[in-house]
């Protein structure tokens, strides 16, 4: 008599029907219709893969909430200042979502936009150096440092948390000493700098233009990818899957276009922040480099047995991080028009980690997309913006956004406890 585990399961199919399963759900939804999404949908509750769900219905609660009480807050205007206000935490946020990937932190990163800051400043300013020049040596600089933090952690084997709690206090005092006595270098409002947050594409057509080619990119994309596996004999996305995904994304794409319109047109900041999430999205989840990031976060020993350049990845990691610090900096001083001794620090280093945690990045490492960067921060910018349309003092704004993070790490450890029970972390 057979007694594999294969011939087993034949056998006893009962046991086999019991498994609790990962099951492709375009697999699902190409068999049993879009029924199937419901089967997917209850088999990741069961699993705790709550994914970016708790954070969009949060988004719903805050808007219904704060427009409630000020009919402001979807305004035009309000919704451009948050969009704007958004993207110099965000950039820094996609840095850190890197480093999470990794399961570790990087505590440096408000200093290091601090100091990118107090770079161009000194050098475009203070030195008279073409400022496109300043620019790349700031952003240069952000990568280097986040470089040595690397270094440190990955050849040395000092702690991360240690590394860059050093570095938070040692490019803190460097972004003192360079901006001197005075403590403030004014910047030129009109200059590359200035306009990452002043400058608008004020004809409609280039809102709307941005939604025709993002909505139409992804139909492309995902059509594509389709056919692709369709020809490999692998699961795919129908195409009424996709149509329908397209156009859910056409109506918020637009919607948002129409608003923009209603005020000043369509931000240059956050078009860059856009480009920043499509890019830094497709290195992650369409690079032999990404996947090595997730296996790391995954199993480090593993990992090394595959083959993978731990220390390589590692050091790499915390430059990207370095990097997109350095221009956060370059966002939050164009706000701003200014560097002073108060760039970099305040909550921004808590914003900024809470910005990747609530957007639904893991703190234990391995899970999480860039994307929600943008989920994150957008919480976050929104609660501040809603809280101040009411006259909440500053002091309360950190309590509630504490809170919010404190309520997010919880879903966090939670989500991953309860994947470990079901065999699935």
């Amino acid at each position: 008599m057979t007694t594999d585990k294969t011939s087993t399961a034949v056998i006893n199919p009962e046991a086999a029907k019991g498994a609790d399963t990962a099951v492709d759900p375009r697999l699902l939804v190409r068999e049993q219709g879009f029924g199937g999404y419901l089967t997917e949908f209850k088999r990741k509750m069961r699993g705790g893969d709550l994914g970016s769900i708790p954070v969009i219905i949060g988004l719903v609660i805050i808007c219904v909430v704060f427009q409630s009480l000020n009919s402001e807050f979807l305004s035009a205007k309000n919704i451009s200042d948050i969009a704007v206000t958004m993207v110099a935490t965000g950039m820094m946020a996609v840095g850190i979502i890197f480093v999470l990937l990794l399961g570790e932190i990087d505590l440096s990163v408000g200093s290091v936009s601090g100091v990118s800051g107090a770079v161009v400043a000194v050098l475009s300013v203070t030195h008279g150096m073409n400022e496109w020049l300043a620019v790349v040596v700031a952003i240069v600089s952000g990568a280097v440092i986040g470089a040595v933090h690397g270094f440190f952690f990955a050849r040395i084997g000092a702690p991360a948390f240690a590394v860059t709690l050093a570095g938070l206090l040692f490019w803190l005092g460097l972004m003192l000493q360079l901006l001197g006595d005075t403590g403030t270098i004014n910047l030129d409002s009109d200059g590359v700098v200035g306009k990452l947050t002043t400058y608008y594409f004020t004809d409609v057509a280039a809102a709307y233009g941005l939604a025709a080619v993002a909505v139409i990119a992804f139909f492309l994309s995902a059509f594509l990818d389709s056919r692709r596996r369709e020809a490999a004999g692998v699961p795919s996305r129908p195409l009424t899957d996709i149509v329908v995904r397209t156009a859910v994304l056409a109506v918020f794409g637009f919607a948002a276009a129409y608003m923009f319109n209603q005020y000043r047109g369509l931000p240059l900041a956050l078009v860059l922040f856009l480009v920043v999430l499509v890019g830094t999205d497709f290195l992650l989840r369409r690079t032999s480099y990404g996947r090595k990031i997730f296996a790391l976060g995954g199993s480090v020993e593993a990992s090394r047995r595959a083959g993978i350049n731990v220390t390589a990845i590692r050091v790499s990691v915390f430059a990207i991080a370095g990097t997109f610090a350095a221009i956060g900096g370059l966002f939050w001083a164009s706000k701003i028009a200014a560097v002073n001794q108060g760039s970099g620090t305040g909550d921004l280093l808590m914003n900024v980690i809470a910005a990747a945690v609530i957007g639904g990045t893991s703190l234990f490492g391995g899970r999480g997309r860039t994307w929600n960067a943008l989920l994150g921060v957008m919480v976050i910018v929104s609660i501040q913006y809603g809280l101040s349309l009411e006259g909440i003092k500053t002091p309360v704004q950190y309590m509630i956004t504490g809170g919010v993070l404190l309520a997010t790490v919880v879903i966090d450890s939670v989500t991953r406890r309860t994947q470990k029970t079901a065999g699935r972390a």
